[in-house]
């Protein structure tokens, strides 16, 4: 039995250094293990046993004290990790760094106060992403996810926006769009289509989306629970900095304790102040799972959501009217904007551009009246219609889950300032996705803001999240797909002789054998004139946009240059081989009229 003092000094050692290693100096695999912790950037403390005078009996302490007799014997924050290989396999598994990282098993000895080391609120893209890393981490994890319903009653499963009534169902219901549109050009190809003659089933589409959608709820249930991550399909609120109040549909209440806390709630679609707005319209919440065709369907807004699905709808073959307020996809280049929005009118979409609904009524026959007005005279039109739907913006879920009983600031909007590590101003809380304030309001970004936010919270990581340079797809009839600035911001940050605008129309291959319009598609690329032509931002407005622009995406993260595209070989015959040979500058004024091959 080791002397008194010797297990007195073992504890002492165990307790006053965050990373302890007991060592013998010849030892090689003692050596792997220290040369493993300085690689991380640990700090550590060693105790050579074969050169302390007392190492003898401190190595018989230390065995009566952990039961290994070998060494190394390596303990974090208190816990007794193990030997080398114990070391190295929680290093493999994403545990060791995640271990020296518990500051709360520092301040309670190697004992939490809390249930989970993280509760993530919203179970969409963002926080999925960010609880399934941290479980993977090994930490207690904890995910509330609770769908209200939309006003017409509409509800879903796990997934968030995206996944229910988002990019997915959107994606797929362009594609349907797209394959009739195929079908018109088929004949053209030598197909005997007759394209009259082919109907579009509704109903069908729907199930089709829907089963595909019931597909990822359950895959997304499944991930959680393979990650060890408790899934509470319960409503979260704050009741203090590290409380969580939940409650599920039968009203039944739960309150469960975090160390750390991410609101990724997101957010969901805005209604007019008008009367019946929510008893009469639909907006995206809706539409995708909507039992029934829509019919002829006016669509109020202009944003991406808004001419999409006005897009996907009039390529159905449904009489859509577009009701827009003032322009094209705020935010986004409105060059390439009012482009989007000249060829769908060209393609016989209706658009009332500046007007404002003013009235909402149900008529006979489940009809809907609706009186507009325009925003630049006296002139009213009334219309009737079989579905209104609203796309006139979002709104962030996050006024009701009780901010300010956690002291965390928000905007007015709802949206909470973080800082660069996602940080709110309430140090365990963390925001991220659609509901972090000036952060771009896409699936990806949530996704990858999550994982990393794991990482740095478990992992010992450091690296953020890069909100620059995310490229972006509108799933309109033609496809919209940017990356990097608008000509506007380029021309707002740097000035106007500071940049050069290349620009092209082309026409692709593929739709030359049935013929159109040569000067719908259009390519542009802004360059810094005093940085070496550094490419500031890429638009292409063309068929399969969001594939064209994926590649060019990472390449603008790796410093692309005018001169680095003019030197790559495009791969032809495709339209995305137009950004190797942009040669005609706006300011020059020459023609961009699509020319040969």
């Amino acid at each position: 039995m080791a002397p008194l003092g010797s297990k007195e000094e073992v504890q002492r050692l165990i307790k006053e250094n965050p990373v302890m290693i007991f060592s013998k100096s010849y030892c090689p695999y003692c050596t792997q293990v220290k040369e493993l912790f300085s690689s991380l950037g640990v700090e550590f403390k060693a105790l050579e046993l074969d050169l302390d005078e007392n190492g003898e009996s401190m190595h018989n302490a230390l065995k009566e004290h952990s039961g290994q007799r070998t060494v190394p014997n390596v303990y974090i924050h208190g816990s007794h990790v193990g030997g080398a290989d114990d070391t190295k396999k929680a290093h493999s598994d994403g545990r060791l760094l995640a271990m020296v990282n518990n500051t709360d098993a520092v301040a309670n000895n190697g004992v939490t106060n809390y249930d989970y080391d993280l509760v993530v609120i919203g179970g969409g893209s963002g926080g999925l992403a960010a609880a399934k890393q941290a479980g993977k981490l090994g930490k207690k994890v904890a995910l509330c996810d609770f769908v209200k319903p939309s006003p017409i009653g509409t509800s879903w499963g796990l997934g968030g926006t995206c996944v229910n009534v988002g990019c997915i169902p959107k994606k797929l219901m362009h594609q349907t769009a797209l394959l009739g549109k195929s079908i018109s050009d088929a004949k053209s190809f030598g197909w005997s289509v007759d394209s009259e003659s082919v109907k579009h089933d509704w109903a069908n589409l729907v199930e089709g989306v829907q089963n595909h959608i019931g597909s990822l709820n359950w895959g997304y249930r499944v991930a959680l629970r393979e990650k060890s991550v408790t899934y509470i399909n319960g409503y979260g609120e704050f009741v203090d900095p590290h409380t969580i109040k939940t409650k599920n549909k039968r009203g039944v209440e739960k309150t469960i304790t975090a160390d750390k806390v991410i609101v990724a709630v997101g957010e969901r679609p805005k209604y007019p102040e008008l009367p019946n707005a929510k008893e009469l319209c639909i907006t995206s919440d809706d539409l995708f799972s909507l039992p029934h065709c829509p019919g002829k369907t006016l669509v109020i807004g202009a944003s991406y959501v808004a001419l999409e699905c006005a897009g996907f709808l009039k390529g159905l073959g449904l009489d859509v009217t577009l009701m827009v307020r003032s322009i094209f996809l705020r935010g986004f280049d409105q060059d390439m904007a009012d482009k989007v929005g000249q060829y769908m009118i060209d393609e016989e979409l209706k658009v009332l551009r500046r007007y404002v609904p003013t009235a909402i009524e149900k008529i006979g026959d489940g009809k809907i009246r609706v009186t507009c007005k325009s925003t630049e005279n006296d002139d009213v039109i009334t219309d009737e219609y079989n579905t209104v739907l609203l796309a006139i913006g979002r709104e962030s879920c996050t006024k009701t889950i009780g901010l300010d009983k956690a002291g965390v600031v928000s905007c007015k909007n709802g949206k909470i300032p973080t800082d660069d590590y996602d940080q709110t101003n309430v140090s365990n809380i963390f925001c991220i996705g659609d509901n972090a304030e000036g952060r771009p309001e896409l699936t990806p970004v949530a996704i990858q803001a999550g994982v990393l936010l794991a990482n740095r919270m478990f992992a010992g990581s450091k690296v953020k999240c890069d909100y620059d340079n995310v490229p972006t797809t509108v799933f309109t009839p033609v496809e919209y797909s940017a990356c990097g600035l608008s000509e506007e911001k380029a021309i707002e940050k740097y000035g106007q002789d500071n940049i050069e605008v290349y620009h092209s129309e082309f026409f692709p291959l593929e739709w030359t054998v049935p013929g159109g319009s040569s000067d719908v598609c259009y390519a542009k690329v802004i360059t810094n004139l005093s940085d070496g032509e550094r490419v500031l931002g890429l638009h292409y407005f063309g068929p399969n946009a969001g594939e064209v622009m994926q590649g060019f995406a990472a390449a603008m993260k790796c410093g692309l240059t005018k001169e680095l595209l003019d030197q790559t070989v495009g791969i032809h015959p495709t339209a995305a081989e137009v950004f190797t040979t942009l040669s005609i500058t706006k300011r020059s004024g020459i023609s961009v009229k699509a020319q040969g091959c």
